[in-house]
């Protein structure tokens, strides 16, 4: 599993949009055939179309993101930001399957894109299981010079 970080939010955070300690964040799951692209998926409306159908204890929409950490690390010279694990848990069907989540920041206007957590493959929770999303985080790296 792998996370990626759309080109937006980077220039959010340089323009003091995004408040990654204080904002609210959701986490969208996404429909078999989602390809993330961090230079044209800026906003939700930019992906919406392709987040996993309402049902079998999934709801569009996705789950609200909580437990947020920003972490400054000095000697890796970088900036964490993680949440707590969120999850679904099916009822009456499968959920999935699903390539991966959109995660965006619900409070800035447009709902901007902040990155795309891959699964590394189609994953599906089986009727009565619990499917959910680790170590959810992204960093902010220096860059190599």
């Amino acid at each position: 599993m792998s996370t990626e970080v759309s080109n937006h939010i980077m220039y959010l955070l340089a323009t003091k949009a995004v408040d990654f300690a204080n904002d609210t964040f959701k986490i969208r799951l996404m429909a078999d055939g989602f390809t993330f692209d961090k230079d044209s998926h800026a906003e939700w409306s930019d992906c919406s179309a392709s987040e996993l159908a309402n049902g079998n204890g999934y709801t569009t929409g996705g789950n609200t993101l909580s437990g947020v950490s920003v972490t400054e690390d000095d000697s890796n010279d970088r900036c964490s930001v993680a949440w707590s694990n969120s999850s679904w848990t099916a009822a009456g069907g499968d959920i999935g399957p699903s390539p991966g989540a959109v995660f965006i920041d619900d409070t800035v206007t447009d709902d901007p894109v902040v990155g795309y957590v891959d699964f590394g493959g189609d994953q599906t929770a089986a009727d009565g299981a619990t499917g959910t999303i680790a170590n959810i985080e992204f960093r902010l790296r220096q860059p190599s010079s």
